[in-house]
């Protein structure tokens, strides 16, 4: 059994054509798993949450005090094998990501699996594939992504340690029927309401840690880059970069991280991608984040 209480308040600052804003956010998460047998686990959790928004599970206080809304975020079935772990349902996020493309507190539908070997010289290679269910209908076609990733993770060579991973995530949006304002969000849309492009996402994603501040301190550097091959506009892009110091791993752990992040209308699935400040695609960010573990 898990679960965990964040509170934050939040400031956003916009230009001429945006309000400045100040708000207060509360998520609240509670899950657990049982081990099955030495192969099946079970696992579900709920959260807080507008459950129309799969990218969110913070609640802005506000509305005359009306009650919080709490959901079924994750109900899922894994196998565990050697080497190989597969699972069915709603489920954790298979891929290695940042929320350029995929936010953190997205959760796929479908089938997924995650292969990892250890290599003769320390590393590690990974491999993450999904079928993601994103709308089934009865009565007409279906909206599915199938995506996989391959990356490596080397061995700690000194004070240092890298990882790099390629992805593709292949979108086909036969049904638009469950979605709302909240799932097109910024990308651009034809008369009829549909999406002007079709997504079919080229991801790379590179990591750098450097462990010469102490095991309090690590320093790492993540930058992601993404490009969407299917798209019906030159606005097809997005990139970011994050420099986080510290852990937030164990209780008294502090960590700071700065980034920044670009992302074109259609660069990526804005249904899917970050939702930390409500905008989806074509902004230019600069987000600073600290982090502290309490202590118990």
């Amino acid at each position: 059994i898990s679960g965990d209480l964040r509170l934050r308040g939040q400031g956003d600052w916009s230009d001429d054509d945006g309000k400045n804003r100040g708000s207060m956010q509360l998520r609240g998460r509670l899950g657990a798993t049982f081990a099955v047998n030495d192969r099946i686990t079970i696992g579900a959790r709920l959260a807080t949450g507008d459950s129309d928004d799969p990218n969110s599970t913070d609640v802005q206080l506000s509305n005359w005090l009306d009650d919080l809304d709490v959901s079924l975020d994750m109900a899922y079935v894994q196998f565990n094998f050697d080497k190989l772990t597969l699972y069915g349902g709603k489920m954790p996020q298979p891929f290695v990501r940042t929320d350029l493309v995929w936010d953190g507190d997205v959760n796929p539908q479908g089938i997924g699996a995650t292969y990892k070997a250890p290599l003769a010289n320390g590393g590690t290679f990974r491999a993450n594939a999904l079928a993601f269910i994103v709308d089934e209908q009865a009565a007409g076609p279906d909206s599915t992504m199938l995506g996989g990733q391959v990356g490596y993770e080397s061995p700690v060579n000194g004070n240092w340690k890298f990882d790099a991973y390629g992805a593709y995530y292949h979108y086909d949006l036969g049904s638009i029927a469950g979605a709302d304002a909240g799932d097109f969000r910024s990308n651009l849309r034809n008369p009829d309401g549909t999406y002007l492009s079709d997504y079919r996402l080229a991801n790379a994603t590179l990591g750098v840690t450097y462990g010469g501040f102490g095991a309090q301190w690590p320093l790492r550097l993540v930058a992601d880059y993404v490009h969407n091959l299917g798209a019906r506009t030159d606005a097809d892009t997005g990139y970011g970069a994050d420099l986080i110091l510290g852990k937030a791993s164990t209780p008294g752990d502090w960590r700071f991280t700065y980034g920044y992040s670009m992302a074109q209308n259609d660069a990526v699935l804005a249904a899917f991608s970050h939702d930390n400040i409500g905008i989806g695609t074509n902004y230019r960010l600069h987000a600073l984040h600290g982090d502290y573990e309490r202590k118990p």
